[in-house]
């Protein structure tokens, strides 16, 4: 077997494994957006109780500020949890409502990137209102940009 013939099934090998890996992290699919909230709460919680205070703080003050980082998270939590609890349909409308905000959004950077890359709106020939003041402007093409296509002495 060559090198090249032993490059090419290493790498298919990894192709592969790496596809495996892919595939076992999507199992776990999302679950409804109420589920979704309290497992980032949940996240943002041990982060904040976990690691707020020790690297800045030393003995007494750091176990302090961590009992009272704990508390205020304990307390967020029994807010949290009850009104997730009675009204997770309302999860479910922020989702819609943030899916259907995000394609609004898609929709407006498009139409303006399509006109910016068009050449920005440009004024079809009939309606140019440079004919009307000077017949010797010489016509832009549609491919030459918004410009005026006068030259413009630098020096």
């Amino acid at each position: 077997m060559s090198d090249s013939d032993a490059w090419a099934k290493a790498c298919a090998e990894d192709l592969e494994a790496e596809k495996a890996r892919r595939r076992a992290q999507r199992a776990t699919e999302p679950g409804s957006p109420a589920e979704e909230f309290r497992r980032l709460f949940e996240a943002v919680a041990d982060k904040v109780s976990g690691g707020l205070g020790a690297p800045l703080l030393g003995g007494q003050a750091a176990q302090t500020a961590a009992q009272t980082v704990q508390q205020l998270v304990n307390q967020a939590k029994a807010v949290v949890e009850p009104v997730i609890e009675r009204n997770p349909q309302v999860f479910d409308h922020l989702a819609a409502a943030g899916s259907e905000l995000l394609a609004a959004y898609r929709s407006a950077v498009e139409g303006h990137e399509s006109r910016w890359t068009r050449g920005g709106g440009a004024v079809p020939e009939d309606d140019d209102p440079r004919r009307d003041a000077d017949p010797d402007t010489p016509r832009k093409k549609d491919d030459e940009g918004p410009g005026t296509g006068q030259h413009i002495d630098l020096d």
